[in-house]
């Protein structure tokens, strides 16, 4: 058992094992693609926004409290890897919740809101947020994290703008999982 948790990718893999074993008991053998993809937005969803309360909640108030010698551990290790998964768990949510959509049915009424639904919103939410992953948030952290060379002067202005796009994420986020709830319960 120990070897399973020396290591991320096994625990991942071991993880997934026991919901294919969860998915095919409640299902009789036959596991609905659906489910799965549904299973894989949440796990995406929960990377994607965790990371995002991470950043917003942990890394930037405690930014401020790391000596100066000791913040390029945050910014040439910790950062580029937590906004490697980040993005990436941003891209696998949102199309993993379009297969969700698509496969039971819902998918253009939920983006056209016809008729109007909670995923609906959500949905427009979460893309706006992806949107600002990859179009705004990536390319100035780049910049403020020395990944991409840049003067003093932009490399600050890249910084707040990321920061910025992030808490407009992370106060964009709050409704957008009260959606994607309502819907399951009905409480809209």
């Amino acid at each position: 058992m120990g070897a399973i948790f020396q290591s991320l990718g096994r625990t991942v893999l071991a993880g997934i094992v026991i919901l294919l074993v969860i998915l095919a008991l409640a299902t009789g053998g036959k596991i609905n693609h659906t489910a799965l993809a549904m299973s894989l937005h949440v796990i995406s969803g929960v990377m994607w926004i965790g990371l995002l309360w991470y950043f917003n909640f942990v890394q930037i108030p405690s930014m401020p409290k790391i000596p100066d010698d000791q913040k390029p551990a945050i910014s040439k290790v910790i950062a580029p890897t937590a906004l490697f998964w980040f993005r990436w768990s941003a891209l696998a949510t949102v199309v993993t919740g379009l297969i969700v959509a698509a496969a039971s049915g819902y998918l253009v009424a939920a983006l056209t809101f016809q008729p109007f639904t909670p995923v609906g919103l959500g949905m427009w939410l979460a893309l706006l947020m992806a949107f600002n992953v990859w179009f705004i948030i990536w390319p100035n952290q780049k910049k403020a994290l020395g990944i991409v060379t840049v003067e003093a002067a932009e490399k600050a202005k890249a910084a707040r703008m990321a920061m910025l796009t992030s808490r407009f994420n992370t106060m964009l986020s709050i409704p957008m999982l009260f959606c994607m709830v309502a819907q399951r319960y009905g409480s809209f």
